[in-house]
């Protein structure tokens, strides 16, 4: 399944967590390897949205009482030509049936 194109990515999911320097779970070295930053934090909303929500959804295991769980794996190319393998989740809200993004992670499977 596809997620909509029009989900919604928090800009705070963005330049308030994923790409600032964190003791526990930093993910900001990550993302700078394929040359995201602060800088250019809409860069990475845009090619979330046309890189990876346009990939295969699948249904996690781990839904809550708020919505449906996802989770797309694939490969983001950075504003410097660099592909990272990343996991992201979403969440389709049960109420409104809205798309969130929720996060990502380097992905290191095998």
């Amino acid at each position: 399944m596809r997620l909509s194109q029009d989900a919604t990515i928090a800009p705070a999911k963005l330049n308030l967590y994923l790409l600032v320097w964190r003791s526990v779970d930093d993910k900001s070295k990550f993302l700078a390897q394929a040359g995201y930053g602060l800088e250019n934090w809409t860069q990475l909303e845009t090619d979330l949205r046309n890189q990876i929500l346009s990939l295969e959804a699948v249904p996690s295991l781990e839904s809550n009482r708020f919505g449906q769980v996802y989770e797309i794996r694939g490969n983001l190319m950075g504003p410097n030509g660099l592909s990272l393998a990343i996991w992201t989740i979403w969440m389709v809200e049960f109420e409104t049936s809205v798309t969130k993004f929720i996060t990502l992670y380097p992905d290191r499977r095998d």
